[in-house]
Parts: C-alpha cells; sequence; structure tokens
C-alpha cells in the first residue's frame, strides 16, 4: 500500500535566482565602497562618489520592481502547476 509521493516544483528555480540576484546587487555595489570612493569623473559639477551612488537609487528601483514582476509570475506559475490550489 505505497502512496505515490505528491510531485513539487522545485524551489529554486532560474526565475529565484534573477530576483535573488536582482535584489543583492545593489547591496554589493554600494556597499562596496573601494570601487568608487574617487572624485573622478564628477558629473555637472558632482564627484563620481555621490552620483553614483544616486545612480544606484534609480538601478535599486528598477532591479526590485522586476523581482517583483518575476516573483508574481513564478506565484502564478506555481498556483496553476499546483492545480490552482492555494499553497
Amino acid at each position: 500500500m505505497s502512496e505515490t509521493p505528491e510531485v513539487r516544483p522545485p524551489v529554486v528555480t532560474p526565475a529565484r535566482v534573477i530576483i535573488a540576484l536582482c535584489l543583492v546587487a545593489p547591496f554589493v555595489a554600494v556597499l562596496w565602497v573601494g570601487s568608487y570612493s574617487k572624485v573622478d569623473p564628477t558629473l555637472i559639477g558632482i564627484p563620481f562618489f555621490y552620483w553614483y551612488q544616486m545612480l544606484w537609487v534609480l538601478i535599486s528601483t528598477a532591479l526590485t520592481m522586476v523581482a517583483y514582476k518575476l516573483w508574481q509570475r513564478d506565484q502564478r506559475a506555481r498556483k496553476e502547476a499546483s492545480g490552482g490550489a492555494a499553497k
């Protein structure tokens, strides 16, 4: 009387890896201070140190939005794969 175990989709999917990279990239870029701790090149008189960080505010927003959209698509696909049942 052995039952067939329920087959579940893998927890680590390519979409989830991309989501993780989108969320981790801004932290790495901003916490690695040695990579942008300089004055040149300046942008309209603003030293690189400052405009680099401000650029990452915009990039982080875009990456977070991409991660959110991918997460929504991943959750929809998992729900459809499980027959529409909530997990």
